[in-house]
């Protein structure tokens, strides 16, 4: 079958710090243990994602690995990536839902229906691009429009850690401790430590939380007694959708987002590679549509392609497809056990905050990547009005109302950005 056609790579080439391409692979004991380290990459964002906007991490643990094998059949195994929980979908799903948190969703299923929109409308785009080329994509969304709709996605989400997963003076401090924990994992270790920094980081600043409130008794305690009394398998809390007018039209835009986010990293495994990939970018944006719809349709969150598994990807000059079909099948596994959800569960509200402002921060970092590794010129007028003012917009949350309907900070922002940018690239 043409899927599973790898050519093995000689383990001289992982020894000599070689490339191994998408269309190949280690030998499959090896293939399997950089499988685990992507599924550990994606871990932190893919269950934070839906503990924010109070779905159940163990469906999207699910979903993203159901979702990556999706992907990777209907790009035909030629474009290495792994699909996440999306953030884009955070801010319009609370909007929606109307979820005040923490705890379950009590209104999941309007959300979900409007993921599901937005995967069709996000299908229908990749459809369009398979058929006539990325080429009207690219000038519509060019580096400084890509560029901040992802920083904005990032500082739009900044006020959730910070006003609403801090209640006391306790807890905010525990934030510092946990960002801090995660900065010193980042920058003093090597390996396989620094490439889990955010799970590295995320453990000993849970451990530090625990002294600190079980054992000296300076904030609420972590309970640990729904870890303990769960079960190693069973199935995920599955939720149905519901289909209202105002929440997909809400929910349905952010397919442009997932437009931007994943022509980026298509861009990004482009030049790492050295291989074009842009003739699979229309299946690319079909798969991540199709694996969205199939993840509302089950209560998971929209994915994404994630940058996350592209950075580990640069860091071992490892790209092969295998990979992410052996970490999709090992998340599905997990996605099974509510042990591991009554674990997500017991991260401590703070700590999990401190996380947070590491993750969206490090999501506004990526947009100012997009410019940098572009050479945006933003001694042009045009460029810095367009960067500027969507920023703003996105971060102050600016919202425009027509009638019933409300678009909030990240549509605003995102469409904003590509009418500017038309409207500025004019030619008088």
């Amino acid at each position: 079958m043409g899927l599973f056609n790898w050519t093995e790579k000689p383990a001289s080439t992982l020894a000599s710090g070689g490339v191994v391409g998408p269309d190949e692979r280690l030998s499959w004991p090896q293939t399997t243990v950089m499988g685990v380290q992507h599924l550990i990459a994606m871990f932190g964002a893919t269950v934070l994602a839906p503990i924010l906007m109070g779905f159940d991490p163990n469906v999207a643990i699910l979903m993203s690995g159901i979702g990556t094998l999706i992907f990777f059949v209907m790009t035909q195994g030629k474009v290495p990536s792994y699909l996440g929980s999306s953030f884009a979908f955070i801010g319009v799903v609370i909007a929606a839902s109307g979820y005040a948190g923490p705890g379950p969703n009590a209104n999941i299923g309007v959300a979900l229906g409007g993921i599901i929109a937005c995967g069709i409308v996000y299908t229908i785009i990749g459809a369009i691009v398979q058929a006539v080329g990325t080429g009207w994509i690219e000038r519509f969304m060019p580096p400084v429009v890509t560029g901040s709709v992802v920083a904005v996605i990032g500082l739009n989400l900044a006020h959730i850690p910070i006003k609403n997963m801090a209640p006391t003076n306790f807890d905010a401090w525990m934030q510092g401790v946990t960002f801090v924990c995660v900065a010193l994992v980042a920058v003093f270790t090597s390996g396989m430590l620094q490439r889990l920094l955010i799970l590295m980081g995320l453990i000993v600043a849970s451990v530090v939380y625990a002294v600190l409130t079980n054992g000296l008794g300076l904030g609420k305690p972590m309970d640990l007694s729904g870890l303990i009394n769960a079960a190693w398998f069973g199935m995920p809390n599955f939720s149905a959708p519901v289909f209202e007018a105002n929440a997909m039209l809400l929910i349905a835009p952010v397919a442009v987002i997932l437009v931007a986010e994943n022509l980026g990293h298509i861009k990004a495994v482009t030049a790492m590679t050295g291989k074009n990939l842009d003739k699979y970018m229309g299946r690319a944006f079909m798969g991540d549509g199709v694996a969205t719809i199939v993840a509302g349709s089950a209560g998971g969150t929209g994915v994404t392609t994630y940058a996350e598994n592209i950075g580990v990807m640069a860091a071992t000059k490892i790209y092969s497809t295998a990979i992410f079909m052996v970490a999709g099948l090992m998340a599905i596994v997990l996605g099974f056990s509510p042990k591991f959800g009554a674990l997500i569960q017991a991260i401590p509200l703070a700590v999990m905050g401190g996380v947070s402002i590491v993750v969206f921060g490090l999501i506004a970092i990526a947009g100012a990547k997009i410019w940098v590794d572009n050479k945006v010129d933003f001694a042009n007028n045009k460029n810095l009005l367009v960067a500027a003012i969507t920023l703003v917009l996105g971060t102050g949350d600016y919202t425009l109302k027509f009638g019933e309907f409300a678009l909030g900070g990240i549509g605003t922002a995102t469409f904003g950005a590509i009418l500017l940018h038309a409207l500025l690239n004019r030619k008088a």
